[in-house]
């Protein structure tokens, strides 16, 4: 049995609770989601006095390391790793969202040692122009746009010679004709932004005037609201297009886990660290295993079922650096 139950006391937490979505319910750029409608979001229960306690519920990676790396000595570590917020600060433009030389390396020398991944809700070129490693797994658009490192896969295998794995490819073409009416609708609001993430559109008004934030989301949702095929969800200070379709971040680790090999063994334990709501979706299938290492990283109390939690981006930094250090000490031990 795996970490869930050496942290049994994890478990015990009230139950979420919902309530109507504003610009401070939700977290980062990275295009949060709840399984919701854009009105409800879920929100932190008043219970949750002071971040001190929620750690109590969501240990520190860095401070439980050694319990970690004790549960994972004998299994098969598979790492997934969310971008903004996480390998990189959350700032105000989205395109600048650079992560540093350190992470890069640091990054670069966990793929040496776990087959890695990184799910973002940036498109995948985005995300890999970010990232410039080509020995990881890169899932744009929450998971939409999966594509492996060279010689990741055996040559004999499928899905080696299929390219980029994209569940919602018959959406393009309409992706790309509400993305031109959606730069119509929002051209005359000064300080919106539209990214293209491919399968997702996001409309970020960070820089537009407060007096303009409802108009525009009116004038986005009016857009939205008469395609049945497509969804809008609200993150902050960020709008997004996504088509209707039943996938996510956690359906992305399920697939990687398979395309790896490993959807049926027994002796895999998938970590995954992310910072926004998008990423419960890839704690739930953990948390579904019973084994394997969710990972929120926040330095303010939210509720989450991630079992253990990292404060920030420098705190990420550290665990991947020791993690590296960890398997290849492990390593050489047994040469």
């Amino acid at each position: 049995m795996g970490l869930q139950m050496s942290h049994s006391n994890m478990q015990k937490k009230v139950k979420p609770c919902y309530g109507p979505l504003n610009d401070d319910d939700v977290d980062d750029h990275d295009n949060n989601d709840n399984g919701t409608s854009g009105s409800l979001a879920l929100i932190n229960p008043p219970v949750v006095a002071s971040y001190d306690s929620w750690v109590m519920q969501h240990p520190s990676a860095l401070d439980t390391f050694d319990s970690i790396t004790k549960e994972a000595k004998w299994k098969k570590v598979v790492v997934f790793l969310d971008y903004d917020g996480t390998l990189s600060p959350i700032v105000e433009d989205p395109d600048k969202a650079f992560m540093s030389a350190e992470m890069r390396m640091a990054v670069r020398e966990v793929a040496k040692c776990f087959p890695t991944s990184i799910i973002s809700g940036r498109s995948r070129e985005k995300v890999k122009e970010f990232v410039q490693l080509s020995n990881v797994y890169y899932a744009g658009s929450h998971g939409m746009d999966i594509l492996a490192p060279p010689r990741a896969v055996k040559s004999s295998d499928k899905k080696a010679n299929e390219g980029a794995f994209q569940p919602a490819k018959l959406y393009l073409p309409a992706i790309q004709e509400i993305s031109v009416e959606l730069e119509d609708t929002i051209r005359d609001i000064q300080g919106a932004m539209l990214e293209d993430n491919k399968f997702c559109i996001s409309v970020h008004y960070r820089q537009v005037q407060p007096k303009d934030h409802e108009v525009l989301k009116q004038r986005v949702k009016s857009l939205v609201e008469n395609r049945p095929d497509f969804r809008l969800t609200e993150g902050k200070m960020v709008l997004e297009v996504r088509p209707s379709i039943e996938w996510n971040k956690g359906d992305a680790l399920n697939y990687l886990l398979d395309t790896l090999g490993f959807s049926n063994s027994k002796d895999v334990l998938p970590l995954y660290i992310g910072d926004d709501r998008t990423d419960e979706d890839a704690f739930k299938v953990i948390a579904g295993r019973h084994e394997g290492f969710p990972i929120i990283v926040s330095s303010i109390p939210k509720d989450t079922i991630a079992w253990y939690s990292l404060r920030d981006t420098s705190e990420v930094l550290a665990f991947l650096l020791r993690l590296a250090k960890w398997k290849k000490s492990e390593t050489s031990f047994f040469k």
